[in-house]
């Protein structure tokens, strides 16, 4: 869910409130494609059904390299979406080509794709929230596999639990996290658990708790929410044959600061923290026996004075660099990582070439990196130099509605 500004604060506290619209300037999100710098619910059961595909931006970009690209959206704000966009990139060029959109998924705002590869995971970011699983198939059009609901509102976040076998969702409205078991298919089982952040009590002006994001950790056997009502990351014991959590940790960062996203290093002895409401990072220790994380002191995000309102890092593949989208700044910072992932030094900014950067990810490769800038309904394309880190665009941005989530496989 996207939180920033103090429009946004505005919109958080109506989460709770049927029919909501997100934060987003209409025109804005339709307006024409920006140029870089220098360059309907859900079913709510298991039954399959085939999602209408509807016609989607295309252009002459060449065919040969070319992977898929998934993008997220907001079906229910002003000029939002209508679907799942479907696209492909270009690997050496970064040119996305527009091919369609998986039609009768409502509010996909976050993303997640099956190890294996074969399905892909949508919240459904909604007052009654859910989640959607959805069958990817090569050179196939993509078939919605059928929704289940998280027990929550306005779910935000999902990930895959390593094994395939487990769906771990975040409910931004309600501050719950949710597992759900995914069959064999894909398509996902009843939900096996649910859990409340009831504790500790919210931090400065926040009305409740907000969990933001629930992944799982290197080990495997522990998954950990970052709840930013709370300032609060949780970490549970999963039970990977029953699906059920046991907590067994609490990191609290100092009140106020908003914690929103957690990127572990690939060594997985640290992990970075976002806080999105103090503009600020910290490097965490991880205990892979216990779960336990230990944030250290927070770090700027050099940005300036004010509140640019961090959305998430991300790490490359060798650990040398990190990312971490700004959206009030509408810039990337670039960080070096060093001593083994334990230390984060600050190197630069650079603008990202659209407005609100509200999800970043790198492809595959690492030789990408991609932007959804929600408020200019772009997403913006970098060439990430595997020396230096340095970030260089890749043309002009494609034109996304409400672009809020960008996943390159």
């Amino acid at each position: 869910m996207d939180k920033g500004t103090s429009t946004d604060q505005a919109t958080r506290r109506r989460a709770a409130a049927p029919g909501r619209r997100r934060f987003v300037t209409g025109l804005a999100a339709v307006a024409a494609t920006a140029a870089l710098p220098g360059c309907g619910q859900a079913d709510e059961s298991a039954t399959h059904s085939r999602s209408r595909m509807a016609p989607g931006p295309t252009s002459s970009a060449p065919r040969q390299r070319s992977r898929p690209l998934f993008l997220g959206t907001y079906t229910s704000a002003d000029g939002g979406g209508s679907g799942i966009g479907l696209a492909t990139y270009d690997e050496r060029t970064g040119r996305i080509t527009g091919t369609g959109v998986l039609e009768g998924v409502p509010d996909p705002s976050y993303l997640a794709v099956h190890p294996s590869g074969h399905a892909l995971y949508a919240v459904n970011e909604r007052e009654t929230g859910s989640v959607t699983a959805v069958r990817l198939v090569d050179g196939g059009t993509p078939e919605v596999l059928g929704s289940r609901p998280t027990g929550g509102a306005s779910p935000c976040h999902l990930s895959v639990h390593p094994s395939g076998r487990w769906l771990l969702s975040a409910d931004y409205g309600s501050g719950t996290v949710a597992v759900h078991p995914i069959e064999a298919s894909g398509a996902l089982g009843e939900r096996t658990d649910r859990v409340t952040h009831d504790s500790p009590p919210p931090g400065p002006g926040q009305e409740g708790p907000h969990a933001h994001q629930f992944v799982t950790g290197p080990d495997g056997r522990h998954v950990l929410a970052v709840d930013l009502g709370t300032d609060t990351v949780y970490t549970y014991r999963l039970d990977t044959g029953a699906g059920t959590l046991a907590e067994v940790s609490r990191a609290t960062v100092r009140a106020g600061a908003g914690p929103r996203h957690l990127t572990f290093h690939p060594s997985g002895r640290h992990a970075y923290l976002a806080n999105e409401l103090d503009n600020t990072v910290q490097v965490c220790a991880y205990d892979r026996g216990t779960g336990r994380l230990r944030p250290a002191a927070p770090q700027p995000t050099g940005t300036g004075s004010g509140t640019s309102y961090p959305a998430q890092l991300v790490v490359t593949g060798d650990g040398r660099y990190a990312y971490l989208a700004n959206r009030g700044h509408n810039s990337l910072t670039r960080y070096a990582v060093e001593a083994g992932g334990s230390r984060l030094r600050l190197l630069d900014t650079v603008p990202v070439g659209g407005d609100f950067p509200r999800h970043i990810a790198l492809s595959p490769s690492g030789g990408l990196l991609f932007a959804a800038n929600q408020r200019s309904g772009t997403v913006t394309v970098f060439h990430v130099d595997r020396r230096t880190g340095e970030l260089r665009p890749a043309g002009r941005a494609f034109r996304s509605p409400v672009a809020v989530c960008a996943l390159p496989l």
